[in-house]
C-alpha cells in the first residue's frame, strides 16, 4: 500500500492506475476505522481494481459546538488496518493540502441537507459536500462507497452527483452493527459505561418499528412512537424520529415504497444515529440496503 498526503502525489497516483486501464474505488473515511469502514474497503476491493482510502477529518463539517477536537484520530493503527486489507492507496492529507483558507464556494442541496441532521446541524452538509466534491475531483473514482448509516448523506451525495453531472457511481453497504444491535459508530468511544448500555435502546426501537410495519402498520406516526419511546426509555435526549422517503428524504404519512426509519439523539454529550431502510409493497416488508439508480450519461467501465 502507498500512502499519499497531497493532492498531487494522489493526481500522479490515480493517472498511473488509470493508464493501465484500471477502474477505481474510493472508500473517504475520517478515520478511527472500524468494521464498518472495513465492510466499505471490502466492497471497493471486490467491484474494482484499484482501491483508495482518503482519512481526512474536516473540519468544515463539524459546526461551533460539535467536537472536531475530541473527534477520534488513530492514524497509525488506521493505516495498519488497510495495509492487512490490501488497500492499494491510502491519502491522508493535512487540513491545509484541501482547505486554502480562501474557498468562497459553498454547496446546498435544496431541500436535502436542511431536514434530519440538517435541521440541528446548519452547514453540516454544505461541509461534507465541498470536501466530497474536491474528492471526486482528485480522486476521479468510478465508484465511491459510502455506508447506510450515513443514509441522509448518502442521498444528498447522490444528488450532487446527478445535478453536476460527477462520473461516478454511488454504492453503499449495510450497516455494520455491535452483538447487540449498536450501530457501530467512531463516536461510540465517547461513551462511558451506562451510556454504552443504554445506547441500544436507539437500535432496538428501530427493529420494533421494523416489526411493527411487518405486522401491518402503515401509519409512520405510530411506527415513529414506537422509536422514540424506545429512546426515551433508554435515556436519550431525541433530536428526531422520522419516516421518510429513502429517495428524497420527503416525510411520509404513510409507508409505501422504500421508506427510511431514521433518528438521532444524544446520550450525555455523544449524538447517535441510526436508520433502517425498507421496501414495501402490499403486504410485503423487507429491509434493504438504499440502491440509487444507474445514470446513463456515461459509458461506465
Amino acid at each position: 500500500m502507498k500512502k499519499v498526503t497531497t493532492p498531487a502525489q494522489v493526481r500522479k497516483a490515480i493517472n498511473k492506475a488509470q493508464g493501465k486501464g484500471l477502474s477505481v474505488g474510493l472508500v473517504p473515511t475520517m478515520g478511527a476505522l472500524h468494521e464498518g469502514h472495513e465492510s466499505l474497503v471490502r466492497m471497493s476491493l471486490d467491484e474494482t481494481d484499484f482501491t483508495v482510502v482518503s482519512i481526512f477529518v474536516n473540519p468544515v463539517q463539524f459546526g461551533s459546538d460539535e467536537d472536531l477536537a475530541t473527534y477520534p484520530r488513530s492514524l497509525d493503527d488506521d493505516t495498519l488496518i488497510l495495509e492487512k486489507l490490501g488497500v492499494d492507496l491510502l491519502f491522508a492529507p493535512e487540513v491545509t493540502s484541501i482547505y486554502s483558507g480562501e474557498e468562497a464556494t459553498e454547496f446546498r442541496v435544496e431541500g436535502l441537507g436542511d431536514r434530519l441532521c440538517g435541521a440541528t446541524r446548519p452547514g453540516h452538509f454544505q461541509g461534507v459536500l465541498l470536501v466530497v466534491a474536491k474528492l471526486f475531483n482528485m480522486v476521479r473514482p468510478d465508484f465511491a462507497f459510502f455506508g447506510q448509516k450515513d443514509a441522509q448523506q448518502a442521498v444528498i451525495i447522490q444528488r450532487m452527483v446527478a445535478d453536476l453531472d460527477f462520473p461516478v457511481r454511488i454504492r453503499l453497504g449495510h450497516t455494520v452493527r455491535e452483538s447487540d444491535g449498536l450501530a457501530m459508530s467512531s463516536r461510540n468511544a465517547h461513551l462511558n459505561g451506562n451510556e454504552r448500555k443504554s445506547a441500544v435502546a436507539l437500535s432496538r426501537g428501530l427493529r420494533l418499528a421494523f416489526e411493527k410495519a411487518k405486522g401491518g402498520e402503515r401509519d409512520a406516526g405510530v411506527i415513529m412512537d414506537v422509536v422514540r419511546s424506545s429512546m426515551e426509555s433508554g435515556g436519550f435526549d431525541v433530536d428526531y424520529c422520522e419516516v421518510v422517503s429513502g429517495m428524497d428524504l420527503k416525510r411520509l404519512e404513510r409507508l409505501e415504497g422504500t421508506v427510511l426509519f431514521a433518528a438521532a439523539g444524544r446520550l450525555g454529550k455523544t449524538r447517535l444515529i441510526d436508520n433502517i431502510s425498507l421496501r414495501i409493497k402490499g403486504e410485503s416488508v423487507t429491509e434493504a440496503v438504499l440502491e440509487f439508480p444507474e445514470w446513463s450519461r456515461y459509458e461506465w467501465k
